[in-house]
């Protein structure tokens, strides 16, 4: 039983050991073997690898993957024209050089970037002081961001990493600058809307007076062809009248007296004095009857 006990205890002494000097790399992954406190090896192919037990031999895995950092907080940066401007930005950077990065920085991510950050809104401060808001927010932002990343491309080596790329997110200005630009562009919207609605009101007067001016001219035409047709018609009339007049004369007589007595006794309140042999009342009378015969007219 103690042989046995030996030799169980010998196995899992030996499984421990070997497990300690065995280590896996996937291809995610550089590994720095240390010696005694010193860096011995870099090991950048992935797979099944040898070292020696602790604390001869230790292992850090730093991740070889791209990674990124965003600005951590928005300073406002002035531009040549004293123009203040917050600018969001972000970079992509991986681990180039291992010993040199174990060196500066440890074997944590977060130590580089928080070193990292200040040095890149450093840049930018240098790049955009020299250009114009146009220039930023348009015509040289492209140009901006090189010149960024040309700039950090010598630091990065220092911190053992390589810069892949600079990209600005957003561009703003300040909040005071905000609140000018905003208050200052209301009072132009307005200012436009002003000037529209006074073009309007003047465009409508002229479209108001140019259709009452086509009215009254519309009016008066139709007057115009209407008292012409009037006076056709009446011409008309007068000359059938005058026709019809010239073949029957006696005729025309007696329809000139009764219209004579239409317009006379058109109200049955209207009373004359007149005498009854007069001519005015010779149809009344008919062609037999006397003076004495015509009664009073009273209507």
């Amino acid at each position: 039983m103690n042989r046995i006990a030996a030799v169980v205890a010998g196995a899992l002494v030996a499984l421990m050991l070997a497990s300690s000097m065995l280590f896996v790399i996937d291809q995610r992954q550089f590994a720095v073997v240390y010696a005694l406190g010193e860096i011995k090896e870099v090991i950048t192919e992935p797979g099944l690898k040898f070292k020696l037990p602790p604390p001869l031999q230790n292992v850090v895995l730093l991740d070889r993957r791209v990674q990124t950092l965003d600005s951590p907080e928005s300073r406002p940066i002035f531009t040549a024209e004293k123009k203040s401007l917050v600018i969001d930005w972000l970079i992509k950077w991986r681990v180039a050089e291992p010993r040199q990065f174990i060196r500066n920085n440890g074997s944590d991510m977060r130590n580089v970037e928080n070193r990292l950050s200040p040095v890149v809104q450093a840049a930018f401060n240098e790049e955009v002081t020299k250009r114009t808001v146009l220039s930023v927010l348009s015509t040289e932002r492209e140009k901006v961001m090189n010149d960024v990343r040309k700039r950090l491309e010598d630091e990065a080596k220092q911190f053992g990493i390589e810069i892949l790329d600079v990209r600005i997110k957003r561009v703003d200005f300040a909040a005071n600058i905000t609140d000018s630009v905003y208050r200052r562009m209301e009072s132009e919207r307005k200012r436009v809307a002003n000037e529209l609605r006074s073009t309007g009101g003047a465009d409508g007067e002229k479209i108001r007076a140019d259709a009452d001016r086509q009215r009254e001219v519309i009016v008066a035409e139709a007057y115009r062809d209407a008292q012409k047709i009037k006076g056709e018609g009446d011409a008309k009339a007068s000359a059938l009248y005058a026709d019809a007049f010239g073949r029957d004369p006696q005729f025309a007589q007696f329809y000139r007296q009764l219209e004579a007595y239409r317009s006379s006794f058109r109200n049955k309140t209207d009373v004359m004095v007149v005498d009854p042999s007069s001519d005015f009342f010779k149809s009344m009378r008919g062609s037999g009857g006397g003076a004495a015969a015509a009664p009073a007219p009273r209507k």
